[in-house]
């Protein structure tokens, strides 16, 4: 039983001990005073009727009419009028009590105890006494009127009560509110969440134990945050170029093979953007001036991709952009425009001569070999250092071809797959590390059919979708077909949800209806977002409460490349952490993954939250992520994705 019960329940049992004790004591003291009440009243009508009867005491007519008069005005008992010298009745009178003392019940009566009270008096007759006047109250109607009387003591009493147990319960839980808001600091460290209680209570015990709690919130909260810092400079140490702050050639290459390996990665272009003689540069101009010029080209690439593309300085003054999702047309424009600005470096001083780079632009998707894309780019720089009108070039041949389908035909069919909801629900199951037997989830990935019956990944169709502005159509159709897919299975499936989605309010509040109506569904169904899809932190914040509300869980993927954000992760009470596969691939034999990935864990460890690693695809590296301590696995070794069976 609750503190909170224990009290209000012992305040209930003394406002009734005091209650029932100021009712029996007013009752008892009622009850003495209506006793002398019938005393008095008996003995006050026995002397007016004996001195009534004093001068007609020998007229028997008139002492029963006075008699009677007396008996039919007052609350008797009986009246007797008894001849002193003879002892014989004169005149009696008896009835029976009002009807309005049939109204209390006799066991009010056997309680009171209230017994008749009587008076008499003597008539003389000159100088002689003649007869004795004998009256009796009834105490029915003095027991009637105790028990209206008690009747309204303790309905007050009861009013009194109730509102005061009210008013005690109200206080007692403003009082013990600082204990409730306890029990939801643990529920959110349970959370992988901090909460502080700002406002100390004013109870003395009570603050002291809420220091003390807040004081350990803070410490974890501080221990997590150290974790995470630490794990940030490892991993800046390991993938990050110190002098531009993009990735290295170590990072970059990662990034290629992990988007180059997954069906389900987006296809895209490569950019390589090589300074123009930057040997010949350091020269001339000396190494501090080539820095700033590394640097300002850093810049402006971060400037022009506005961030949302994978960026590296590869080699001394090589830079990489693998863009993702864009199309032939996009990268062109993108080339042009970063030729533009790189030219407006010589205004600045920053070089001496003209061109500053060459760029080169090449496709690449799904299974393509990563040497032979990058083969693919410096064939497109060469071509660029050839061409006197321009300074970029693009090379469709190889892996890259595929990607010049014709634009309308492409708006064409996914229309029509949208409209007559003909993409396929695949799953891959995520085990595991420890029972790989065991499935935690299942992953959801959507297929769409091909024209000769294959099926045609997502990283196929998701870049023409983005340029269409349909992700969203396709997250609220992917999330209608789980919905249902869910109804026939008691299995948790984890459905992967695009940022377009969230920027796309009529979109968001369609898909929110959904869940609201499929509430049933909330702890079997995990919605993820990929990591560099991430809102911005207050956004993000918002929706997982929102989604919590409703009985659902949020979880990032893809995670490693914005590594600083995991110091904000204790405040979203995520389900899990999916470690992108870049970092898991071939970590048997690279040890850098192995520390990085284990400052990962302890800081995830330290908050509660789930790793799991995604893309696994040989024993070796389930062996060393089973021996870090990572709860989940998920990659081709477990199977490929599939129907539902």
């Amino acid at each position: 039983m609750s503190l909170f019960r224990q009290l209000l329940i012992a305040i209930c049992l003394f406002l009734i001990v005091a209650f029932s004790g100021s009712f029996m004591v007013g009752l008892e003291s009622s009850r003495e005073q209506y006793v002398n009440q019938l005393r008095s009243h008996a003995q006050d009508a026995a002397t007016a009727l004996g001195l009534s009867l004093t001068p007609n005491i020998d007229d028997p007519a008139m002492v029963e009419l006075m008699v009677s008069s007396i008996f039919d005005s007052g609350y008797f008992e009986s009246i007797r009028v008894i001849d002193l010298r003879s002892g014989a009745v004169i005149v009696e009178r008896t009835g029976p009590a009002d009807a309005q003392a049939a109204q209390v019940p006799q066991w009010f009566v056997t309680l009171i105890g209230l017994a008749s009270a009587g008076g008499d008096a003597i008539v003389s007759s000159g100088w002689t006494q003649a007869a004795r006047v004998e009256v009796v109250s009834h105490p029915m109607f003095a027991i009637a009127r105790l028990w209206n009387s008690a009747l309204g003591s303790l309905g007050w009493l009861l009013l009194c009560g109730v509102a005061s147990a009210l008013l005690g319960a109200v206080l007692l839980r403003r009082q013990l509110r600082p204990l409730d808001y306890m029990v939801e600091q643990s529920h959110a460290i349970a959370r992988r969440e901090f909460l502080s209680l700002p406002e100390l209570p004013r109870t003395p015990e009570l603050r002291r134990v809420v220091q003390a709690m807040n004081q350990m919130v803070e410490k974890l909260k501080a221990l997590f945050q150290e974790q995470a810092q630490r794990s940030e400079r490892l991993r800046d140490e390991a993938y990050l170029d110190s002098l531009t702050g993009l990735g290295n050639r170590r990072y970059f290459d990662m990034q290629l093979q992990a988007r180059l390996a997954d069906e389900d990665s987006r296809s895209g272009h490569l950019l390589v953007v090589r300074i123009n003689d930057l040997a010949g540069l350091n020269q001339r101009l000396g190494g501090q001036r080539t820095d700033r010029l590394l640097s300002a080209v850093a810049e402006q690439l971060t400037r022009l991709t506005g961030g949302g593309q994978l960026l590296a300085r590869s080699r001394g003054g090589e830079f990489a952009v693998l863009a993702a999702g864009m199309m032939g047309e996009e990268a062109e424009l993108l080339a042009a425009r970063l030729d533009a600005a790189l030219a407006q470096l010589a205004a600045t001083g920053e070089v001496d001569r003209l061109p500053v780079a060459h760029i080169g632009l090449v496709p690449f998707s799904f299974g393509d070999a990563p040497q032979q894309v990058l083969s693919l780019a410096d064939e497109a720089l060469a071509k660029a250092e050839s061409q006197a009108d321009r300074q970029w070039a693009r090379l469709e041949q190889g892996s890259g071809a595929g990607l010049g389908d014709d634009s309308h035909a492409w708006h064409r069919r996914l229309d029509q797959a949208l409209q007559n909801r003909e993409f396929v629900l695949h799953f891959q199951a995520v085990v595991a590390c420890r029972a790989p037997q065991q499935v935690l989830h299942h992953k959801v990935l959507s297929r769409l059919p091909g024209e000769r019956g294959e099926s045609l990944p997502a990283g196929r169709f998701l870049p023409w979708l983005e340029r269409f502005g349909w992700s969203a159509r396709l997250d609220v159709l992917m999330l209608e077909e789980v919905l249902k897919q869910l109804a026939g299975h008691d299995q948790v499936l984890a459905l992967n949800l695009s940022g377009a989605l969230l920027r796309d309010a009529a979109a968001l509040e369609q898909a929110f209806e959904l869940l609201q109506r499929h509430r049933q569904f909330g702890p079997r169904l995990v919605l993820e977002l990929e990591e560099d899809q991430l809102p911005e932190q207050a956004v993000l914040e918002r929706l997982t409460q929102r989604l919590r509300s409703l009985g659902f869980s949020l979880s990032i993927t893809h995670f490693g490349g914005r590594f600083s954000m995991i110091g904000n992760l204790a405040r979203l009470g995520l389900a899990y952490l999916k470690v992108d596969g870049s970092f898991i691939r071939a970590i048997d034999a690279e040890s850098d993954k192995r520390l990085f990935l284990e400052a990962m864990q302890r800081a995830a460890h330290s908050i509660d939250l789930p790793l799991i690693a995604e893309r696994v695809e040989t024993q070796g590296e389930l062996e060393v992520l089973d021996a870090m301590g990572i709860q989940g696995v998920q990659g081709q070794l477990f199977g490929a994705p599939a129907a539902w069976r």
